[in-house]
């Protein structure tokens, strides 16, 4: 995973990304596991900027919350 922004930053945009964007994160996070197959973190970060015109800081935000979250379900 890349390095991202403190937990504090990170929870604090996600908090904001409804307002921002319109959508639930939740709706982003399917839209990210809907998108095309990419590897790397900044490769998903750039399609997400460009495939919906968000922000870097919510690309970021939502897919590092997309990878925590596919992360814990290995785990399980």
């Amino acid at each position: 995973m890349s390095q991202v922004f403190s937990e504090e930053t990170h929870r604090n945009l996600l908090s904001r990304i409804p307002q921002c964007t319109g959508r639930e994160v939740s709706d982003w996070l399917r839209t990210v596991d809907e998108g095309p197959a990419l590897f790397r973190f900044e490769e998903k970060v750039n399609w997400l900027r460009g495939a919906h015109d968000l922000a870097y800081g919510h690309a970021k935000a939502i897919i590092h919350e997309y990878d925590l979250r596919r992360a814990a379900r290995k785990l399980l």
